[in-house]
């Protein structure tokens, strides 16, 4: 049986080597890391500082905090 190990550093850069840095797991522009893979086609995506990011906006941090979907709200323009 095979088995894969996510990320456990959840207060800072995972393994971030990019300049600038990645945001780290804890900072309010965490969903503004880099890509590290993709797969719309199973609605989710891996950043580089070990979130996993939903299609739906929820999230499952690398300590295994699930955030729940934050989509934000269009406000129309008033006549």
């Amino acid at each position: 049986m095979s088995s894969t190990t996510a990320p456990t550093n959840t207060t800072s850069r995972v393994s971030c080597v990019h300049v600038p840095p990645c945001p780290g797991v804890q900072a309010d522009d965490r969903e503004a890391a880099r890509l590290l893979a993709h797969h719309p086609d199973q609605g989710w995506s891996l950043l580089c500082n070990g979130i996993l990011l939903f299609e739906d906006t929820g999230e499952l941090l690398p300590n295994g905090q699930a955030i729940a979907p934050h989509r934000h709200r269009m406000v129309g323009a008033s006549a």
